[in-house]
């Protein structure tokens, strides 16, 4: 089977590029011929040095990189990044037999749906957030701190202020969410959710289009190991962008009301506030890194996130090291979190949090959660291997669809459908 991968960045910058870079691996491993398509120019992860993956550049630039005005219009529609897309596809050496969007907000644009939709191989979109209903992307309300809870493109959402950055930068983005509707027009989607809670919102807010729904898990790379010992660890950690609507500053504050230590990993906006609170603050780091200072230093792994998150992957990666996990119960990685026994799921605010941090300065607590995590994470524990069985499985399905309905067996599309490829 030759799969084409569509992906913006070719190396991890955040969980989509990650999910992206991951699947084409495993894809291959799996003995899929595998063709990624990267938009924008840039660092090339190792894990696409596999002789089953061609890379497939297309040198645009990240519409962020642009003047103002040429990045607002480009990111509405990228004529360009459509007609550099048709002709990678063309120059491929063999027929494809299933195509996999993974992101379009910074190079791509609306523009390539058309393109893709065109093509003889079924099309897949995994959701690794909102933007194909909401304009922001995140169902997040930046101006109030709180979920959106508006229809997405009503007029009260056109209203609302509730861009991160300014009222020109919503105009813009609800210009690229209108371009959006019209490139995908009345054709069927078929998207991938990552987790139950992300399904359910989207259905909700895509009612009346003509979507299929998926359900597989994003793929977690922890080789299998004795369980780490968190209750030898000084402080809670935090893996990731440091920024408000992920919980950062809740973390800073849980933690200074509580007396637990906490760790932050990653950069962001919140940088400068948190060091000024006193917190540490240790930057980005390789994923071998991270999971060796987690083995050492981490009593806890928490991701509080104020929006609707749809699978932080560093829950997930504590769970398989036998870290006891503090998840958002606003997150999807909440769903993966049994509470009181392999973590907590808790509201993302300061209050809860320093609550739960003093229950975490208990020795005999964090080591029993800590080995229960560790157990039932690996009774089924969502590898790579098990996510491209998945991908694949879905992408033959769906390729035998298509050539039905052009054979004229059958021309029915199933809309709503919910395909639980793996849990």
């Amino acid at each position: 089977m030759h799969v084409v991968i569509l992906a913006e960045f070719a190396a991890a910058s955040g969980g989509a590029e990650k999910v992206a870079v991951e699947s084409a691996r495993g894809l291959a491993e799996a003995g899929a011929r595998v063709s990624f398509i990267q938009a924008v120019d840039g660092p090339v992860d190792g894990l696409l040095d596999h002789p089953g993956v061609r890379r497939v550049p297309l040198n645009l630039p990240d519409v962020w990189s642009l003047p103002a005005w040429r990045g607002a219009v480009t990111g509405i529609w990228n004529g360009e990044a459509a007609r550099r897309l048709t002709a990678a596809l063309d120059a491929l050496p063999e027929p494809v037999d299933a195509l996999h969007l993974h992101q379009w907000s910074r190079a791509f644009s609306p523009a390539v749906l058309p393109v893709l939709l065109a093509q003889p191989a079924p099309l897949v979109l995994t959701l690794h957030d909102y933007f194909l209903a909401c304009p922001n992307g995140v169902y997040y309300r930046f101006d109030e701190a709180e979920p959106c809870a508006l229809r997405p493109m009503s007029a009260a959402c056109l209203a609302a202020p509730c861009d991160p950055k300014s009222r020109l930068h919503k105009a813009v983005r609800v210009g690229r969410a209108a371009a959006l509707r019209v490139a995908a027009g009345a054709a069927p989607l078929d998207v991938i959710h990552v987790c139950d809670a992300s399904r359910s919102r989207m259905a909700a807010m895509l009612a009346g289009r003509r979507l299929r729904h998926h359900r597989i898990d994003n793929p977690v790379r922890v080789a299998p190991d004795a369980p780490a010992e968190p209750e030898r660890g000084d402080a809670v950690a935090y893996v990731g962008r440091l920024t408000a609507e992920k919980g950062a500053d809740l973390v800073a504050e849980a933690a200074r009301r509580s007396g637990l230590p906490a760790l932050f990993i990653g950069a962001g906006p919140l940088d400068d506030s948190l060091r000024a609170q006193g917190a540490e603050v240790i930057g980005w780091r390789s994923p071998a890194e991270v999971a060796a200072i987690l083995w050492a230093r981490a009593r806890a792994v928490c991701a509080p996130s104020r929006w609707y998150e749809t699978g932080p992957l560093t829950i997930y990666e504590a769970l398989a090291q036998g870290i006891p996990a503090i998840a958002s119960n606003r997150s999807g990685a909440a769903e993966k979190v049994r509470h009181g026994e392999t973590g907590l799921v808790v509201e993302p605010e300061a209050g809860a949090l320093a609550e739960v941090f003093r229950v975490l300065k208990d020795d005999a607590v964090v080591a029993r959660l800590g080995r229960a995590a560790h157990a039932a994470y690996w009774q089924a524990p969502p590898t790579l291997a098990a996510h491209a069985g998945a991908l694949l499985d879905l992408y033959r399905r769906l390729a035998e669809e298509t050539a039905e309905r052009r054979s004229g067996r059958n021309g029915n599309f199933n809309d709503g459908t919910t395909v639980a490829a793996m849990r």
